[in-house]
């Protein structure tokens, strides 16, 4: 059986944990924390839950001003660094958590405990109250951050601030207006690391859901820099390139008049629960010079309402010589997933080549 990610918080991570704090919270029962982890409602918390609850348990041993806290959970945080559970970044986000819950009434104390904890576990989610609360004051210290010389400190500035950022709350001042954003991801638009380079693909990502014309100029202004740089910027514009967006395709010189698609054809009509779409099509490259084109395909899923919810899926991007023709084949799976739920009845599927989409065919879901 797969192992459950709130079982992430186990008996052995407590223990470990449990015996960091001994060491480094005044007056610390181990003995009673145990217990009081482990309360009668333990077995029904999800993940979020317990890692909440860890954090409010710990504060029960803790001062409760968290001015008075800050020097202790700053050593806690040094000591897990140094400990057996130092990989477990996951679990760890506890320590954000505390700081979030704790800590918004209290900006300095905050944002030095934020910095020291997200090289062990990223304070992403938390820090977003903060910039809600106290607007431009955080956002000077987020650019601060974009020049630290840690790469997670410098991650956190861009991924903090993303508007969109998943599983965490809205910026919608930043969906309106990404200005404030903008300075920060100039300054990691060449970072060393990867992993900031990533977010920042990620932040224009957001930025491109409300605020296209923006990231299309940045697009520009980016334009050959470096490979990584260039790399960022189309990472960055996936959604628009997703939807077709004349601009973009245009951009990457992504042209649609000359291609043409043949032979569509669904091989397997009426697909089983847990079982795979199949279905191949040809495209030829009518144009008289060889052409990079995009691939992708888009199915539209049946709602429960009777209406159809369409999600594009890419297959590739490469070069096609003139004249040539190329068949694709391809699976799409119907297995169970959480993030959704699939109805029986009538999907369609449909292809797509640089931003162009032709006529999609019904299948049957049973």
């Amino acid at each position: 059986m797969a192992t459950l990610l709130k079982d992430l918080y186990s008996p052995f991570f407590y223990q470990h944990l449990a015996t960091v704090l001994e060491t480094t919270v005044p007056g610390f029962d181990k003995k009673q924390y145990i217990r009081l982890v482990f309360d009668q409602g333990w077995e029904e918390k999800e993940l979020k839950a317990r890692m909440r609850h860890t954090a409010t348990t710990l504060h029960r041993f803790m001062p409760a001003n968290f001015s008075e806290a800050a020097p202790i959970f700053e050593t806690i945080v040094r000591a897990i660094a140094l400990s057996p559970i130092s990989k477990a970044s996951l679990e760890c986000m506890f320590l954000a958590d505390y700081i979030e819950q704790y800590g918004l009434a209290y900006f300095d104390e905050s944002v030095r405990a934020m910095e020291l904890t997200t090289g062990l576990s990223s304070c992403e989610f938390a820090i977003r109250p903060f910039i809600l609360q106290y607007g431009e004051r955080m956002m000077v210290q987020m650019k601060l951050w974009s020049l630290h010389r840690d790469h997670h400190v410098r991650r956190l500035a861009s991924e903090g601030c993303r508007p969109r950022l998943p599983w965490a709350i809205a910026l919608s001042p930043f969906k309106k207006n990404p200005a404030p954003i903008l300075p920060i991801l100039e300054n990691l638009k060449t970072d060393p690391s990867e992993y900031v380079r990533r977010s920042v693909a990620n932040n224009l990502n957001d930025i491109a859901k409300d605020n296209p014309e923006i990231i299309l100029a940045i697009a520009r202004k980016w334009k050959g820099l470096c490979k990584e740089t260039d790399a960022i910027i189309k990472h960055g514009c996936r959604s628009l390139l997703k939807q077709g967006h004349p601009e973009i395709l245009d951009y990457y010189g992504l042209k649609s008049h000359q291609l043409q698609l043949q032979n569509l054809r669904i091989h397997t009509p009426k697909v089983n629960a847990g079982e795979d779409l199949s279905f191949s099509f040809t495209l030829v490259n009518q144009s008289g010079k060889t052409t990079v084109i995009r691939l992708e395909y888009a199915i539209y899923f049946l709602r429960q309402n009777g209406s159809h919810s369409k999600k594009v899926f890419k297959i590739s991007e490469k070069q096609v010589a003139a004249g040539d023709k190329v068949t694709i084949h391809r699976k799409q799976s119907f297995r169970p997933i959480t993030t959704r739920k699939y109805y029986p009845g009538r999907h369609r599927v449909s292809v797509i080549m640089n931003g162009k989409e032709f006529d999609a065919l019904p299948f049957e879901l049973k």
